[in-house]
Parts: structure tokens; sequence; C-alpha cells
């Protein structure tokens, strides 16, 4: 059995393979359309992914970073769009599961099959504080999976400015408005849109400051998933859906290079092609296993030593990886890779898109492994 076979369905009873075959059947229109086709994001939902980490008061399971990475990855091997709005769904349930308590009840009051879109880094709009609350005003960028979403996280400045860290803020649908502004050259399916926010109020009780997500829940009766830091399991979020396109990218030029060369050859048999394929998939593998060492820790490493700087190292470390395997598989398939009947030009161009997100460059996560490596006087 398969950590995929353990996330939690919603009770629809949609499997994660069920999602998977979906978002890969409707690639290509969920690219067109800039969004993700209404089937698989109905999917994604079906598969528990909104829920993975809401608390289990109010339905949720919660579940661990490892089966999530490895569901993530298996819907990344047919469409990388539809694996970063799962990955994303998820770890909003987890940033909305530190909300006081009573914003919680009202978020998921109803059940925790609830997708939450955010854009919480950078910080934008207006904050006005006002009795009971916060009156909010603003636009907001790259909100990934939000044309699905019934609730959006947003993050301002507090009011007055000076230092002090952005306060987040939960709004339902009603409650703001989408912008068509997804034009990528990747990830085109994940409708990372534009949010816009007029003159609203929203009540304290669903507002929080953003240090609590980097510090984890502090309660000891709290899920280990909603303890731990938000940086020891960002970069990781961002990086499992690049595991499932490097994947997905080995399948399609497999399937074109098997094809064969038109003389009754088969470009397998060339020694050059079995060397990609080999270096390719040995490095894939690689990969994963940094990607599930980082979940393993998230999942069991102590609180009080937990290895941040070493999960934002090896998940850096493990996108430059897979972006090297699909520009090799890429650039060794020829021009009939780059058809747009094609996918593996869709998984090139997605990587790469992917590889651009701030939380996975790797100097500022070499940075923090070496001052971590400093401090501990090694």
């Amino acid at each position: 059995m398969t950590l995929t076979d353990h996330l939690a369905p919603s009770p629809s009873g949609v499997s994660v393979q069920d999602a998977a075959a979906l978002g890969a059947r409707h690639a290509a229109e969920s690219e067109l359309a800039r969004s993700l086709h209404p089937a698989v994001a109905g999917a994604l939902t079906g598969a528990g992914f909104p829920r993975h980490f809401v608390p289990a008061e109010f339905g949720g399971v919660p579940g661990t970073f490892a089966e999530l990475v490895e569901s993530v990855a298996l819907l990344g091997e047919g469409c990388t769009s539809a694996a970063w709005c799962a990955a994303l769904q998820a770890a909003h349930g987890r940033l909305a599961a530190h909300l006081p308590r009573r914003g919680q009840a009202e978020l998921w009051g109803s059940g925790p099959d609830v997708p939450i879109a955010a854009a919480v880094v950078p910080p934008a709009g207006e904050l006005a504080e006002e009795s009971g609350g916060y009156r909010l005003t603003g636009r907001w960028h790259l909100a990934s999976g939000v044309d699905h979403a019934d609730w959006i996280l947003l993050a301002a400045p507090e009011p007055g400015g000076g230092d002090r860290s952005p306060r987040v803020l939960a709004l339902p649908r009603a409650d703001f408005a989408v912008e068509d502004t997804w034009r990528n050259s990747g990830l085109r399916g994940t409708g990372s849109n534009s949010v816009l926010v007029t003159d609203v109020f929203v009540p304290r009780y669903r507002t929080m400051s953003r240090d609590v997500l980097a510090a984890g829940r502090p309660e000891e009766s709290a899920a280990r998933c909603h303890r731990v830091p938000f940086p020891l399991v960002a970069s990781l979020m961002f990086a499992a859906p690049a595991l499932g396109a490097a994947r997905g990218a080995l399948a399609a030029w497999t399937a074109v290079v098997g094809r064969g060369t038109g003389d009754g050859g088969v470009l397998l048999d060339d020694g050059l092609t079995q060397q990609v394929l080999a270096r390719s998939s040995a490095e894939i593998d690689a990969a994963h296993l940094l990607l599930r060492g980082a979940a393993e820790r998230a999942d069991h490493a102590p609180l009080d030593r937990l290895p941040v700087a070493r999960n934002m190292r090896d998940a850096a470390v493990a996108v430059e990886m897979l972006v090297a395997v699909v520009e090799r598989l890429f650039r060794s398939g020829g021009t009939r890779v780059q058809s747009e009947a094609e996918p593996l030009q869709r998984f090139w161009r997605d990587v790469h898109a992917l590889a651009g997100h701030g939380a996975l460059r790797l100097a500022p996560a070499a940075a923090a492994y070496a001052r971590s490596v400093v401090a501990e006087g090694v």
C-alpha cells in the first residue's frame, strides 16, 4: 500500500488516483482556460486535499506531510497545475487552523471540505482598525486556485505601520472579487489571478498576526501538523508538484522516443538515449528521497530541534535537480516534443515557472543552512 492510499477522502469517496486521472485528462483544457477544469477542482475537494490539515474538531484529518507530498506528486504526473492547487489547498487549511477558534468555526462550520486560497506574501492593501475588527481595502496578486475557492486568506500591513508583523485576514467568497490577470508561461491552469477587496469589515476573530504562522501553534494539545512553524514546510509544499511534473515529463519523453525512428529502429536502443533515461530516472528518485526526508522531519523531528534550514535546503536542491531533469529530457527530445500536442513541453514550462517561486530559491536556502551550521558549531 502506498502513502497515496492514506490521504483521507471526503464523504464523496473520490480517491487521489481518481483526481489524478481527471487532472491528466483535462490538463490541456485547464491550461487553455487558465484555470482548473471544474471537474478537476471538484475532484481535489472530493479527494480530501482541503480537509487534509483541518482540525479534527471540525471534521478534518489532520494528516501528515509525507502523505501529502506523495499524493501531490501523483497528481503532478498528469497535471502540474492540479498538483500545485492541491498542495496549496491543504497548506492553506493548515494556515487557517491558526485563526482564533471562533474564526475557524465560522470557516468550517458546515464541514471541512472548504477550498481556501491565499495571498499572504507579500502583504498588500490598507487596513483600518475599528470596533470589533478591521476595515480592509486593496488588491492582491497571485492567488492560486482562487476561481474555485470559498474563502481566502489575505495579509495586510498593520495600521500605523512600524515593524509589526502583517495581519492575516480570512474573507468569505462574497467579500472579494477575482480579477482575470493570470497569463503566465507555465502553471497556466492554476488560475493564479488577482483579488480585489473594497471597504470590507473583517471581525477580529477572523484575523491573526502572521507571526503566529511562523511560530506554529504552541498548545501541546494541538495536532503535530499545526505545531510546526511555517518556514519548516513552506518550501516543501511548493516543491512537491515538481516531483510529479518530472515523473510526468519522463513518461512523456519515453513515449516519444519509444515510437521509433521511422526506419524500424527504436531510439531507446541508442546508447546516448539510454544514458538520458538512466540519469534522469535516478535523479528523480534522488529528489524524491530529499523531499520524503524533509516531510518525515516535518512529521517526526523533535519540536525543540526542528531542522528548518535543512528542509529549506533540501526542497530547493530537489527542485533544481528536477528542473535539470526536465530540461535534459526536453532538449534531447528534439523538435518532436515541442509540439503543443506533446505534454512534455507543458511540463517543461511548468517546472521552470514553479522553480521561480521565492520559497524555492537556492541562495536564501543556502544562506539559512550556512547560518545553522555555524550556530551549531559544525
